[in-house]
């Protein structure tokens, strides 16, 4: 696998990055199906070596997956928009992402208000903190969804999208 790695990452990094981890099954299937070849590693490496166009179908393979991203955080946000703004949506689909969102904020600053704040037993801290893990991740994906991830993410998306044209 590492060979298949060594190949692919200098021109499909996504890829590759797929291949290092736990998807690494379903990297290889979709290499597989985008060359033709048996779904198999060694087939894989093989049809990379020989096919001059491989690299050429790779990165359509990789350009495909962004733009199935980008049209996937499009839709979320147009489905949440045309909700929003339509008259016959009942009040409670209209309110339930963003109180789902700040409901779920709130209690994170709760949390670390209680663990900075208040005395704590021994056994219930690691729950505490578990949970306040699971909190913090979800609300770094509220904040990526109302506001972007970053300044970079947006360019980076704004170059997706124009080369997606």
């Amino acid at each position: 696998m590492d060979d298949l790695i060594g190949m692919v990452k200098g021109f499909a990094p996504g890829i590759a990055t797929a291949l290092g981890g736990p998807l690494a099954g379903m990297a290889v299937t979709a290499l597989s199906k985008q060359l033709g070849v048996e779904d198999e590693v060694n087939a894989v490496m093989k049809a990379i070596t020989n096919d001059p166009e491989a690299e050429a179908k790779i990165k359509q393979l990789e350009h495909d997956k962004f733009k199935a991203i980008l049209a996937d955080k499009a839709n979320a946000r147009e489905r949440e928009m045309a909700v929003v703004s339509s008259e016959y949506a009942p009040l409670i689909n209209k309110i339930v992402t963003p109180a789902l969102a700040l409901g779920v904020t709130g209690l994170s600053f709760v949390l670390f208000a209680v663990l900075m704040f208040v005395e704590v037993k021994p056994e219930a801290k690691d729950i505490l903190i578990y949970i306040l893990g699971v909190l913090s991740a979800a609300v770094t994906q509220i904040l990526s969804y109302y506001f972007g991830s970053s300044i970079g993410s947006k360019d980076k998306d704004e170059q997706l999208k124009s080369v997606v044209r």
